[in-house]
């Protein structure tokens, strides 16, 4: 399985057994789950700090760091899904919604190349 053949309903599933199975609902209180995906989100963030952009580039190079980050990676996507699933909202539309607000905030003709 792939990005390319994977949905994300399936991704959703996945992490909804998953609690399912351990009997965590009563647990993922919106509240709970988003300070498990901030914490995760800084657990990211470790593999990047105190080095430089050059660095930070680099890690595709070393397995074994891509793949201590992906993991990172990967928990920061289980508590997104996980709280979609809590809160019910739809992560196609909501994302699709908050693309077309930032196509608008930051049209193309002024900001191709340009970081303010």
């Amino acid at each position: 399985m792939s990005d390319s053949t994977t949905s994300i309903a399936d991704l959703r599933e996945i992490v909804r057994s998953f609690v399912d199975d351990r009997e965590w609902e009563k647990f993922h209180a919106p509240k709970n789950v988003s300070m498990a995906l901030a914490i995760e989100a800084a657990e990211l963030m470790e593999h990047f700090q105190w080095i430089s952009v050059e660095e930070s580039r680099s890690f595709t190079e070393d397995e074994e760091k891509l793949a201590a980050i992906g993991e990172e990676l990967a928990d920061v996507f289980c508590y997104s899904l996980a709280l979609a699933n809590t809160l019910g909202i739809d992560v196609s539309e909501t994302l699709r919604k908050k693309m077309k607000k930032n196509e608008q905030k930051y049209p193309v003709e002024r900001y191709r190349g340009v970081f303010e």
